[in-house]
């Protein structure tokens, strides 16, 4: 079933809203992990983190993997249609779970809703 101009509108607004506060808060996530990294003069431990994401277009991917890209903390490496995953570099790793969640979340919904197809 596909969204009305209405629905995908508000899909819209609600994801720039989400990414918006989630870039806000990432950033400060994100300076936190570098100022214990400084002071504790030991880094975080990061990792390359496979990421399964909902069933969307590739330009809903692609927007997906620049939105967390765009989110500090989180680099989209790579995406992979066929498995339907993201190949991300995460700076601290040491609640990967978290990331996922956070990206299903904030940025799946409104993702699918515009760019969504069937599994």
């Amino acid at each position: 079933m596909r969204a009305g101009p209405v629905r995908k509108a508000a899909a819209a607004l609600a994801l720039l809203v989400r990414f918006l506060v989630a870039v806000v808060i990432s950033g400060v996530q994100t300076v936190g992990v570098i100022v214990r990294a400084t002071l504790k003069r030991r880094a975080p431990p990061a990792a390359f983190v496979r990421v399964p994401f909902a069933p969307m277009s590739e330009r809903g991917a692609a927007l997906l993997a620049c939105m967390v890209t765009l989110t500090p903390g989180t680099t989209a490496i790579d995406i992979d249609l066929q498995r339907g995953e993201l190949l991300l570099h995460v700076l601290d790793a040491s609640d990967t779970e978290a990331v996922l969640r956070g990206i299903r979340r904030d940025f799946e919904p409104g993702l699918v809703t515009l760019f969504g197809r069937e599994g």
